[in-house]
């Protein structure tokens, strides 16, 4: 009945609808064909448009596209929830026509122009940290500089611990005001010549120019003690993460980025909330039992 009835509206739309009946076979859909905007019933057979909503947010290759709830209920804590959970507007059935179009069109334009900011952009919009693109630009840069001048340049990688389980139980805002909190005392704790980046999710990196991996050691240090230490808020809600640092220096030529990799997996695989460096192990707090 419903996509009889978004077909009739949205048929002068420039848009090309595609369907689902159930919320296992709406992820299945939109993990395939990754739609410019999801159109989502509150109410389906099985898993609800809470939950498909959560599993869509948490999946990285679907976590950006837009999602506008159809519900009939006008009871605001059911908007808010949604809302919460990350979808970016909601509409009431039965619907006005006239909105229902106006929505999915002012939808899909803000979506098209962050998808043009993001791709010109070298700025996470999320926390305000370099991003991906201008990290491998940079250390690309700071490479050749310490090769050719001889001096020392250090990368650490960074990661939340178990952040998924923020995400689980603050949901995604909670989750992305997280990000921002790290990523303040990240740049807080930092030199004015590091170059801290948001690598992807909740994994950050930081260039570290003429530090050797010692010094870089005790940055890391200095970050993670930080960063435990400190208790982050969301909507009154008190949350605390621990984080785990690896750390690799120029003397790994090209693969510093990889070294550093692979001293982060060690950090997490040895008991997270911790730092190592390349072979060599900081002692560092471990997280409570």
């Amino acid at each position: 009945m419903i996509h009889t009835l978004l077909t009739a509206r949205l048929k002068d739309e420039p848009v090309r609808l595609t369907f689902a009946s159930d919320g296992a076979s709406g992820l299945a859909c939109a993990t395939t064909l990754l739609p410019d905007l999801v159109l989502l019933d509150v109410d389906m057979p099985g898993m609800d448009g809470f939950e498909v909503c959560r599993r869509l947010k948490a999946d990285q290759q679907t976590k950006d596209i837009p999602i506008i709830f159809l519900t009939g209920a006008s009871e605001t804590d059911e908007k808010i929830k949604g809302l919460d959970l990350g979808a970016t507007d909601y509409i009431t059935k039965p619907f006005d026509i006239a909105e229902l179009r106006a929505r999915v069109r002012a939808t899909l334009r803000t979506s098209y122009l962050l998808h043009l900011l993001s791709k010109k952009a070298m700025i996470d919009g999320l926390t305000g940290l370099w991003n991906r693109s201008y990290f491998d630009q940079r250390l690309t840069a700071e490479l050749s500089l310490a090769r050719r001048s001889n001096k020392p340049l250090s990368c650490i990688m960074c990661d939340i611990d178990h952040f998924k389980q923020v995400n689980d139980r603050y949901g995604h805002p909670g989750g992305d005001q997280v990000l921002r909190d790290v990523a303040h005392l990240l740049v807080e704790g930092c030199r004015v010549e590091d170059v801290i980046c948001r690598y992807g999710g909740e994994e950050f990196a930081i260039i570290g120019p003429n530090t050797p991996s010692n010094g870089a050691a005790g940055l890391a240090e200095r970050l993670r003690a930080g960063i435990a230490q400190s208790e982050f808020h969301h909507q009154g809600t008190a949350i605390r993460v621990t984080c785990s640092f690896g750390i690799a220096d120029v003397e790994s030529g090209q693969q510093i980025l990889q070294c550093a990799d692979e001293a982060l997996y060690r950090a997490k695989h040895c008991g997270r909330n911790r730092v190592e460096v390349q072979n060599a192990q900081l002692a560092s707090s471990k997280p409570a039992a």
